[in-house]
């Protein structure tokens, strides 16, 4: 019996029994438009599509966090992208400043193609840290794991901070990351969500829950030049007022972190409070380097047992600590015992100064 005759035979039984039937030259699932990227963090119901490495998925039931192919719930509905192999893709060209979500691809102008491993506002896929680096439609290229490394989710950083400033992205904290791999990344699992929690806790406190993104008081601004340094203030008088996650100021403090960060904050020290990522780099700056009116580093304090209490000496000293303001220091704990409890950790000893 011909292939031709075998096919209709097919599509008359499947058609009398309620199936559809494709003809023998309809387009193949390769030919499909890639849906939008799947994401992490999103929920899809039972339905919903999403494409991940080159093909198209769809839902069965509701899901979170389970990656397509690799979890049954996600149906395989086949590759996408005009035919899914290298050389074929439709995917559009990046755009410099345009919000990419995770899952997305990208061709750069290299003519090599990008797929966001996280939301990013635009970055250049050849010096991010956010993207797959090489991609090909039909799915190759490294694939990171978890997207950003972080031992707090963007779901939980967003619930910790529910009104913050939009200047404060999730995606320029990760970015600022790989200047200090040893933040949040020392010890054990619980030392690690711990350390998270109380240099979070402690920007919370500094920022209103990051909601300020420069200090307030304008009153205190030429305050903040130490004339008496031999490389002035070249930004201006009152230039170096506090800015940032740990509120970063004076003129010695930009030099020192714009140093240590290679970046120059002395003489454009407004990049705190226009680049999150170098934002967030001060504050791990000041976090992972620097003493205070301390006896250790904060982030020494977390990962040698010191303590949550000793983090608000390194940054405030007696202002708050010693029975300074022990008002200031109980908020300071509050937040760090509700943000170690979201992310299911105990406190550990010593939470207050």
């Amino acid at each position: 019996m011909s292939r031709h005759r075998l096919f209709a035979l097919f599509a008359a039984l499947a058609m009398a029994l309620g199936f559809a039937v494709l003809s023998p030259t309809a387009s193949p699932a390769s030919a499909a438009t890639c849906a939008s990227g799947w994401n992490s963090s999103s929920v899809y119901t039972g339905g919903m599509s999403a494409s991940y490495q080159g093909h198209n998925w769809q839902a069965k039931w509701w899901t979170q966090g389970e990656t397509p192919g690799a979890a049954q719930v996600w149906a395989d509905l086949g590759t996408c992208g005009s035919g899914g192999g290298t050389g074929s893709c439709t995917y559009p060209a990046w755009a410099a400043g345009r919000a990419y979500v995770a899952g997305d691809i990208v061709k750069y102008t290299n003519g090599n193609y990008y797929k966001a491993s996280h939301d990013n506002p635009g970055y250049d896929p050849t010096i991010s840290t956010w993207y797959w680096d090489p991609y090909s439609c039909t799915g190759g290229g490294t694939d990171p794991g978890t997207p950003s490394g972080f031992v707090v989710s963007e779901a939980q950083f967003n619930q910790m901070f529910p009104g913050r400033s939009s200047f404060y992205t999730y995606s320029g904290l990760v970015a600022a990351l790989k200047a200090y791999p040893g933040f949040a990344n020392t010890g054990s699992d619980t030392v690690k969500k711990q350390e998270a929690a109380a240099f979070l806790a402690n920007v919370s406190h500094e920022t209103g829950g990051l909601v300020y993104i420069v200090e307030q008081n304008t009153a205190n601004y030429p305050h903040y030049c130490d004339s008496s340094q031999p490389y002035g203030c070249p930004a201006g008088q009152a230039a170096y007022y506090g800015r940032g996650p740990i509120q970063l100021s004076w003129n010695f403090n930009y030099m020192a972190a714009g140093d240590a960060l290679g970046i120059d904050l002395l003489g454009n020290p407004n990049l705190v409070q226009t680049d999150p990522a170098v934002a967030w780099k001060t504050g791990l700056w000041y976090w992972n380097t620097q003493s205070g009116p301390g006896t250790m580093t904060p982030h020494n304090a977390m990962v040698n047992g010191a303590g949550f209490g000793e983090t608000i000496r390194s940054i405030n000293g007696s202002i708050e600590c010693n029975g300074g303001n022990p008002a200031q220091v109980q908020s300071r704990i509050n937040t760090y015992q509700s943000f170690t409890s979201l992310l299911g950790v105990p406190t550990g000893s010593n939470l207050s100064c």
